[in-house]
């Protein structure tokens, strides 16, 4: 039976317990206001951080770059780069040490060694030891202070398959030194013991992602399977040594799946007597409490009861920032004190079900300790069932007064290189020196009132998100695959299109559907014995006719009110929205792109939707310029007839953005889309339809682009020529445009986006493991099918050979294979022609470079596996010719200088990116980087609506960015107009009565 106790009881014997602990840790209260002359500098570092937050900024990203830099010149001259900035104000003293003319000069050596060195005192605050021997020091130091410990492993991400192998043996090998090291170790009651019954002396804790480099919600089974293997060949050592195991919560995005994994694992017969295993709760969730709630009602069914360790959360600004960039709602609280207040919810829950769950509450806050106690002798919970947890280097005296009140209290112990470990030291630094942190609170003589008042908020009322500023657009949110519900209205919707492969479609020409002489089949590349439908193709008769229902419905529609056309636009985009999974499903199937990736397209195409509709009505708003006596209006219409020639590998996005834009600025429009994705355009123009677009203004003409593509293109009643495709076509288009035509009153417009050379370039300071996973993803995500694809990386010599290694053990990770898998980052190229092109380019590659992987595929479709080429030449064709499809260039350059000029000697300036934390590589890169869209410390494709405006120049096409808020003036003819108001000497003047 659960003890129900008033909480105005907890709260007297909360503060009660609260002020004792208080008074154990203050002893230095005063350090902020004591920098004196004899502080050491990794005190005197952490004390600018906290009074000052622009340097506080800086600092840490320093630190950050800190490891990357292998010479003292190197760390003097980015010192000097990331405090020097006018917005940082610096302490005499710094200010000071700063003061060198030359990085490589006698003052600038002594400034690196000084500040490098106290980074590294400092680092070894947080982190227990660089390797084992440190680490056993650890926690023998420790022990003799009667505190236990649970060790976790730093290392770099895991990203590919040889590291998560290599984190599990690492663990192997760790709980086999530590056990092997306890072995001479005295029992110590306090914390080996707990009402009468022995406890493991060694625990480590591990996270779930480092099991598997692929790990991923939307592909649950497979991860569930690669993990599970790999935990129990843990937990099988951890039983027959006698070591204790916790898992460790990580990105919002893994906490159902992580909880799923452990709890089916933990009831196999094997483990469901297990009692020395732990998981943890992150308070700063807002469905924490649910979760815990959940876990003790699986706990009780299971039997046995398992460690909950709570915790507030180390994650909250990468949490907040990617919910924000992705449009999905806060998971986490935005006030502390929601946080604080959740935290003593949850404690209460766990301590109140005691008998079901061992209670570790991990926290530095005296406040929620003393909660936590108090509710603890108020139910006179075992002490097997309760300790308290604190992060070395964190929390130290509060720690020693919670054993010398008899607590059992663990460290939470990190061990491994600087270098790995930096990442987890700049979230320590975050939250140490934070505002809002209660070991910050206490160090700045906050009022005991205050440090100790219960956090009075509703939850349920709490700050959801950040507010936008008015009038800001705000895209659609992809889905979000770590929800379950998501996953399965996936593998629903394609249950439902599959019933409907194979159907035929036909070309709609002035509101009808036309039956055609010539069909071809849109086959799946995937499985190309599969069928997803068979498409009418219009001939050039037909094709006329289109015309000739365009030119007759234009004058009604370029006078139709904007408000009313943008209105068509949003209702297509809540169409869309109602059909999204059945659009990534057509998307996937049609066009071999996986999942999320087709989920993210029909985003964008909503986008364009939502978008176009706000910018037409705000140019519709046109420009006054008026004088006394004289109006003066800038405003702009409809061109006239619009020819859409739309991509494959955007089937749904670029074809809905083009299309869209031609129509909302008052254009009739055709959409001839690439044969080989034409029943995806036909699902837009069925939702065309649907929105209420009139008879005439927009048709589907799928055709043979030689035919019917040409004659379009031509025609002298064509307006606007909007494509993306490839550069020879494009170039023809354009030079075709060009030709004024028998009856032809005007000059035709041609946007084109014609492809593009990519380069990223991996400098130095990078961080390797986002330049990795960023190039991978860049390189191969579809396959390399994307005008933005990646498909050179410029790496300078200091970490061409690590990143080198690195990639390629990283794409051999990737899985291939049909796109419809969930576990599938791979998939096909679109047909057979595109197939046997990418083959030949790749043979072409062989004689030019050395072939760093080359990976196999499936048969049964038109695979390719991912190719890297390393020692790449600038001037090789595979550098210079776009392969579009999974094909990469590795080129090594001494400088950042000769990267630039490698990376800009291309014909195509279309995207490109870098991975820098060197402030000057980065302001040099946004200035002489020859590209439409640069990307700095992330991934260069996924550009979204209104937040990267997408496309380039050179050789990579002409217009205006997709969009973008220029994008619509193309398809647009402004007018000016004026009007003399003046009659008889007399005008209007406005506010007169």
């Amino acid at each position: 039976m659960v003890l129900q106790v008033k909480t105005s009881t907890y709260e007297a014997k909360t503060q009660e317990i609260a002020k004792q602990l208080l008074g154990a840790t203050q002893e230095n209260r005063s350090f902020l206001g004591s920098l004196r002359d004899q502080m050491r500098w990794d005190d005197k570092l952490l004390a600018w951080a906290m009074s000052n937050p622009g340097l506080r900024v800086q600092l840490f990203r320093f630190i950050d770059t800190l490891p990357a830099l292998q010479h003292k010149p190197e760390i003097a001259a980015h010192l000097q780069e990331y405090l020097g900035e006018e917005s940082v104000e610096l302490p005499s003293a710094l200010k000071a040490m700063l003061n060198f003319a030359h990085p490589d000069s006698m003052p600038g050596q002594v400034a690196a060694t000084t500040v490098s060195t106290a980074v590294e005192t400092l680092a070894h605050k947080y982190i227990s030891g660089e390797n084992i021997k440190q680490v056993i020091k650890t926690v023998e130091r420790l022990r003799k202070d009667k505190m236990a410990f649970t060790i976790d492993l730093l290392g770099e991400a895991v990203i590919t398959e040889t590291e998560a192998q290599s984190y599990l043996e690492r663990y192997l090998e760790l709980m086999q030194q530590l056990v092997e090291a306890s072995k001479n170790w005295s029992v110590i009651p306090a914390i080996d013991q707990a009402d009468g019954e022995p406890l493991p002396q060694v625990q480590v804790s591990v996270k779930l992602t480092a099991f598997y480099s692929q790990f991923d919600p939307l592909d649950a089974k497979g991860s569930e399977e690669k993990v599970s293997d790999r935990i129990r060949t843990l937990l099988r050592l951890a039983k027959e040594l006698g070591a204790a195991v916790h898992f460790d919560m990580e990105q919002y995005a893994y906490k159902d799946i992580t909880l799923n994994i452990l709890q089916k694992l933990l009831l196999e017969d094997e483990f469901r007597q297990r009692t020395d295993i732990g998981v943890t709760i992150q308070a700063y969730l807002r469905d924490s409490e649910e979760d815990a709630k959940n876990l003790i009602s699986w706990l009780k069914r299971r039997g046995y009861p398992l460690t909950i360790r709570l915790v507030k959360g180390a994650y909250w600004d990468q949490e907040t920032i990617k919910a924000e960039q992705k449009h999905w709602k806060q998971p986490v609280y935005n006030e502390k004190a929601a946080t604080d207040a959740n935290f003593e919810t949850i404690t209460q829950l766990l301590l109140e079900n005691h008998q079901y769950v061992y209670a570790a509450i991990g926290s530095h806050n005296v406040r929620s300790q003393a909660r936590a106690i108090a509710i603890a002798q108020s139910l006179n919970v075992p002490r097997r069932h309760f300790e308290m947890q604190v992060l070395y280097g964190m929390g130290d005296k509060l720690a020693k007064a919670l054993v010398d009140k008899g607590y059992r209290v663990r460290v939470y112990c990190p061990y491994g290189e600087l270098l790995p470990g930096m990442a987890y030291l700049i979230r320590r630094l975050l939250e140490n020196t934070a505002n809002s942190s209660f070991l910050r609170q206490n160090l700045e003589n906050r009022p005991i009132e205050e440090l100790l008042a219960p956090p009075n908020i509703d939850l349920s009322h709490a700050e959801a998100q950040r507010r936008r500023e008015e009038g800001e657009f705000v895209g659609v949110a992809d889905t979000d695959y770590a929800e379950e519900s998501a996953a399965r209205m996936s593998t629903e919707a394609f249950a439902a299109v599959r019933q409907q492969l194979g159907r035929t479609y036909l070309p709609l020409v002035n509101g009808e559907y036309l039956n055609t002489a010539e069909f071809v089949d849109s086959l799946n590349p995937s499985n190309f014995s599969e069928v997803v439908g068979k498409v009418g193709l219009l001939s050039v008769e037909q094709a006329e006719e289109a015309m000739r229902a365009a030119k007759a419905a234009f004058p009604a529609w370029k006078k139709t009110p904007v408000q009313q056309r943008a209105g068509v636009l949003r209702k297509a985009a809540d169409l869309m929205e109602a059909r999204r999974a059945e659009l990534s499903a057509w998307i996937v199937l049609e066009v071999g792109k996986p999942v999320k990736e087709a989920d993210a397209e029909v985003s964008e195409a909503i986008d364009f939707c939502l978008y176009y509709a706000d910018e037409m009505e705000r140019l519709d708003a046109g420009v006054i310029y008026d004088v006394a006596g004289e109006t003066n209006r800038y405003i702009y219409q409809g061109r006239g007839i619009a020819v859409v020639i739309s991509p494959w590998n955007f089937p749904l996005a670029i074809a809905c953005g083009m299309t869209v834009a031609a129509l909302v600025a008052g254009n009739c429009t055709l959409l001839k889309p690439a044969e080989t994705s034409s029943v995806i355009t036909a699902k837009l123009t069925e939702i065309l339809i649907e929105a209420g677009i009139p008879k005439g203004v927009f048709q589907y003409v799928p055709g043979k682009g030689s035919q019917v593509g040409a004659y379009l293109v031509n025609h002298a009643d064509t307006h606007i020529i909007a494509f993306t495709g490839s550069q020879e076509v494009g170039c023809r288009i354009y030079a075709e445009a060009a030709t004024l035509k028998p009856g032809q009153k005007h000059l035709k417009r041609v946007i084109a986006e014609m492809g593009g050379k990519n380069a990223i370039i991996v400098d130095e300071s990078a961080d390797l493991d986002q330049a990795v996973v960023g190039v991978v993803q860049s390189a191969f995500g579809y396959s390399g099918q994307k005008c933005s694809a990646c498909s050179r990386v410029i790496v300078l010599q200091p970490v061409y050979d690590a990143f080198v290694r690195r990639l390629v053990e990283a794409t051999k990770s990737l899985n291939i294979g049909e796109a419809e898998l969930p576990s599938t980052q791979v998939g096909p190229v679109i047909d057979a022609k595109a197939r046997d092109r990418i083959l030949e380019y790749i043979e072409k590659g062989k004689a030019e470079a050395q072939v760093a992987l080359e990976l196999t595929a499936p048969a049964q479709g038109y695979y390719i596996g991912p190719v890297i080429f390393s020692e790449v030449a600038p001037d090789a064709t595979i550098a210079q010719e776009e392969i579009f499809g999974p094909v990469l260039a590795v080129t090594k350059v001494k400088d950042f200088a000769e990267a630039l000029a490698v990376a800009n000697g291309t014909n195509y300036a279309l995207t490109g990116g870098l991975y820098s934390r060197t402030p000057s590589h980065i302001q040099q890169a946004q200035t002489d980087f020859e590209v439409g869209n640069v990307y700095i410390n992330r991934n260069i494709t996924g550009a979204i609506v209104a937040r990267q405006p997408f496309g380039g120049f050179k050789l990579s096409g002409v217009g205006s960015k997709a969009g973008g808020p220029d994008y619509l003036l193309q398809f647009l003819e402004p007018r000016t107009v004026t009007e003399n108001i003046q009659r008889q000497g007399f005008a209007p003047i406005e506010g007169a009565e």
